[in-house]
């Protein structure tokens, strides 16, 4: 008997040490199995506190009812996501609204906010590569997302409605969401409002239904886009709807606006600026057209809102027609909702690109061409803010804008004019519906044109003295 049962000592020890081993993993977290937390914020340190870890999202589902006079809104949100990790619980940002129930696959969840995050702990763990939804009803006044360095974005209460709008932030003040446009998904809107206003929001337009005094607007964005391009207009607007390359086009002008005035004349030239565009970046990636115009004073910028571009009111103030505008936020169809960044530091791949299609544009529109516009804006350039990376406070300087559409032309200049389209065409075909980096940019310009560009790249995008032309 003692004979047989020496043999087993080893043995024992070598499962008595592995159970440890086992165990050390899991104390560090080391085993992929192992359910816990997702992290609170992407890790992008342009947007902090921004996005979550642990989930992809593939669709929202939004019904929201909002009441002028009270500046309330209630909204119940649907968000379908896959698990990237094993979590026991996930974060949805969500600023400063109330939450009465969560669920998740249809079973009460837990939940409760620590700041402006909604932290939800389901009955179970999901498992890494799970499916599922969450549904959040929530309610409150709705309220802007200040930040000192980059304005406020967000819910913006009107003298006749409201808004929603803003980059980088917006959609968290007014739905739960995975807000960075790293994680990238389709939406379907619903908004009610009183009878007699206009609710527009996103992608193509939807049955409208009216009860009881109040008007349901349906909106549809069935390609993937990142949550700050949502928006939601609400208001007296008037509103022209139409088709164009078999794909529906909506305008918005408010009402108080001339029909004839400068703003609804330089919407007109949507589907023609659109068109050019095309013929330069490759097809239009989006199932409609559109633009609204807003009159309050509070948005001083136009923001590129996926296929229904907002143009705030300071680039009519002239009295002129404004296609430079247009030309701009229609580009940005293309590169920056269409072609996403995966982290802010690479804006300039959505700010310069759009900045040098307004040079086409002029080109086209019998004004100054691109080269003298290049020649131009070379010469009163500050060489000493660099385009990429250019850091939190500067993410919309004429750094990311000016001297990015500068580079843009560099690269055309070096590379000539059949590679450089043919570089914009595949770039835009390639990475249709996702998200890049400049370093992506940097290896399919090296692998159309045939040449080294990084050094190329480094100086008209980092460098710190004025580049030689090319």
């Amino acid at each position: 008997m003692r004979r047989t049962s020496a043999p087993a000592r080893p043995a024992l020890a070598v499962a008595v040490a592995a159970a440890v081993v086992l165990a050390g993993c899991l104390a560090s977290g080391r085993d992929d199995d192992r359910f816990h937390p997702g992290a609170a914020e992407i890790g992008d340190p342009y947007v902090p506190g921004a996005g979550n870890g642990g989930y992809d999202v593939d669709s929202y589902r939004l019904a929201v009812d909002y009441d002028p006079p009270s500046d309330r809104l209630s909204g119940r949100a649907v968000v379908t996501a896959t698990a990237t990790e094993p979590l026991s619980r996930f974060n949805l940002d969500l600023v400063g609204l109330d939450v009465s129930t969560v669920t998740v696959d249809g079973t009460r969840a837990e939940h409760r906010r620590d700041g402006d995050e909604l932290v939800v702990t389901p009955g179970r763990g999901l498992a890494r590569g799970s499916r599922f939804t969450v549904e959040v009803a929530y309610a409150g006044v709705p309220t802007a997302r200040p930040d000192g360095q980059l304005g406020s974005g967000g819910f913006l209460h009107t003298d006749d409605g409201a808004i929603a709008l803003g980059q980088p932030y917006s959609a968290a003040t007014w739905f739960p969401v995975n807000d960075h446009p790293a994680d990238k998904a389709t939406y379907e809107i619903e908004v009610t409002v009183p009878d007699g206003l206009e609710a527009l929001s996103n992608g193509v337009p939807g049955e409208r239904t009216s009860t009881g005094g109040r008007t349901t607007w349906r909106w549809a964005e069935r390609t993937p886009m990142a949550s700050y391009l949502s928006t939601l207009v609400i208001g007296e607007y008037r509103v022209t709807s139409g088709t164009h390359a078999g794909k529906p086009i909506v305008t918005a002008v408010p009402e108080r606006l001339a029909a004839t005035g400068p703003e609804a004349t330089s919407l007109a030239r949507t589907a023609e600026i659109a068109d050019f565009l095309a013929g330069r970046f490759g097809p239009y990636p989006f199932e409609s057209y559109g633009g609204i115009v807003v009159t309050d004073p509070r948005v001083g910028y136009a923001l590129e809102t996926q296929s229904r571009p907002v143009y705030g009111p300071g680039f009519f103030r002239g009295g002129q027609p404004n296609p430079a505008v247009v030309t701009h936020e229609l580009a940005h169809q293309w590169f920056g909702n269409s072609v996403a960044v995966a982290r802010w530091r690479d804006i300039w791949l959505n700010e310069g690109f759009a900045t040098y299609a307004e040079w086409l544009w002029e080109e086209h529109d019998g004004g100054r061409t691109a080269q003298r516009n290049f020649e131009l804006q070379y010469a009163m350039t500050d060489w000493s803010r660099p385009t990429l990376d250019p850091g939190r406070g500067q993410m919309f300087g004429s750094a990311v804008y000016k001297r990015g559409a500068l580079a843009v032309h560099a690269l055309r200049r070096t590379v000539g004019d059949e590679a450089f389209f043919t570089i914009l065409r595949t770039w835009t075909t390639e990475r249709r519906g996702g998200n890049a980096t400049t370093d992506d940019l940097v290896a399919l310009a090296e692998r159309v044109s045939g040449k080294s560009l990084r050094p190329l790249f480094d100086a008209w995008l980092s460098g710190r003295t004025a580049p030689a032309l090319p």
